[in-house]
């Protein structure tokens, strides 16, 4: 099948870290169609992950319930899904789940503390150590099921092997759960460091420590579990609220003169992830970054929407679309502007000459009414005019180069052999003519 690069964003041929492609088969028919992916468990090693994450973040993305069977390394999703697709999938989970939010490096760890209900990251390579900000329904997954689980003590599957955990530990204990209730039992195994080791309290002394370190602790345990429902609570939200909220961060961001600062650049770059808007959320900076005065803001401005447009087509169409409504609130000042201001972005690197392209061909009354985005196309002409003219020429020069190459080398093997020849027979009739011209040199020095 192959390998490709972990981080497909990077196209260097001799990027160390690789990963088999995802190689998926499906089984089944009707109701009971399920697709199988076969190398998960490798391609789970090869990021460093265990192999239940991604399938159950495919399980999430998709819709579909998931199984896992370890002995046998099988890993389902319900439905019939195309292997590109699944491939696609997981680039996304990579994104989130292990790439270093600071180098962009896949040697990272995910710290999970089941206690607090917090999933922490740590990066091998830059010495990043911080709270994961992506927030995603796999989330609670991870939590219930922490990376230093022995997958191999489960059974056929995470439910089986905390059943047979459960009747384990209750058959220890002397308890009958013949009636199939085995949620106490389950219970019992995670309080068992505080009830003591036989699971009798009789003689544990209850005490509390009331130190100002400890309760400063417990206070930011208080904190931190507020702040994890928060984060459950916005991702539940619509896609509308969520960019309001952002709206509201970089606003506030905005109003106190924190823009300048790259810390909060990568603050509000990880909370647009987070809330899972990175795309559009450009649409929000565009109107929050840019007023009348748009030709000086966009260098100050710079760094921060490179952030989000950066070698991303979707969020240079959304910003593009958030310019539009910029230039329609201040029609009778930026109107006639139009093609500077474009260029002004374009020379910045934060819209690429692919995105203007594709925007120029079609007119569209998503941002602003169908009359004032036809207006801002026929103003754009110039400049559309001037891009595709300068792609004509980059590739026609490129054409005669090409060209201009052979046949400089042919000349130049000609043209050497002819010039040897000439000189050989204009070498010899010179002679003469300098030999006397040395011999009047001569007479006049013997005078």
């Amino acid at each position: 099948m192959g390998t490709v690069n972990v981080n497909r964003n990077v196209t260097d041929v001799f990027y160390r870290y690789k990963m088999p492609r995802i190689n998926a088969k499906v089984e089944g028919k009707g109701n009971g169609i399920k697709t199988v992916i076969v190398n998960m468990a490798d391609v789970a090693r090869a990021i460093g992950r265990p192999a239940t994450y991604p399938t159950k973040y495919f399980g999430c993305e998709l819709g579909a319930q998931t199984q896992f069977d370890y002995k046998n390394e099988r890993f389902i999703v319900n439905g019939s899904h195309d292997a590109n697709k699944l491939q696609d999938l997981l680039d996304g989970f990579i994104r989130k789940f292990v790439l270093c939010p600071e180098c962009d490096n896949p040697e990272t760890d995910l710290i999970v503390s089941t206690k607090k209900g917090t999933i922490s990251q740590g990066c091998k390579a830059c010495g990043f150590h911080g709270p994961l900000e992506v927030n995603h329904k796999v989330n609670t997954f991870i939590i219930k099921n922490p990376p230093n689980i022995n997958p191999a003590s489960q059974g056929a599957s995470l439910t089986e092997g905390k059943r047979s955990k459960r009747s384990k530990k209750a058959g220890e204990n002397g308890e009958d759960h013949a009636d199939g209730d085995t949620s106490n039992a389950g219970d019992e195994t995670l309080d068992s460091s505080v009830v003591g080791v036989n699971g009798e309290d009789d003689d544990v002394n209850w005490t509390v420590d009331t130190s100002e370190e400890a309760v400063r602790a417990r206070m930011q345990d208080l904190t931190d579990g507020a702040k994890n429902m928060t984060v459950s609570d916005d991702f539940d939200k619509t896609e509308k609220e969520r960019l309001d909220i952002f709206y509201e961060m970089v606003k506030k961001k905005r109003d106190s003169g924190e823009l300048d600062n790259v810390h909060t650049h990568k603050e509000i770059a990880t909370e647009a992830s987070r809330l899972d808007i990175h795309a559009k959320a450009t649409l929000v900076l565009a109107e929050l970054l840019f007023t009348v005065n748009i030709v000086q803001e966009v260098r100050k401005h710079r760094n921060l929407l490179l952030r989000f447009t950066h070698d991303d087509p979707k969020a240079q169409k959304y910003f593009i679309g958030g310019l539009e409504q910029i230039i329609s609130l201040h029609a009778d000042k930026l109107m006639d502007k139009v093609p500077g201001i474009l260029k002004l972005f374009y020379d910045n690197d934060i819209l690429e000459e692919k995105a203007i392209l594709e925007w120029s061909q079609k007119v569209s009354k998503k941002y602003v009414s169908k009359e004032i985005a036809t207006q801002i196309h026929e103003k754009a002409t110039p400049f559309i005019k001037w891009l595709q003219e300068a792609e004509e020429e980059e590739s026609s020069e490129e054409e005669d180069d090409s060209d201009v190459e052979i046949e400089y080398d042919d000349r130049a093997k000609t043209d050497s052999l002819q010039t040897g020849v000439k000189k050989q027979e204009v070498k010899k009739p010179t002679k003469p003519a300098d030999e006397e011209e040395d011999g009047d040199d001569l007479n006049i020095d013997d005078i």
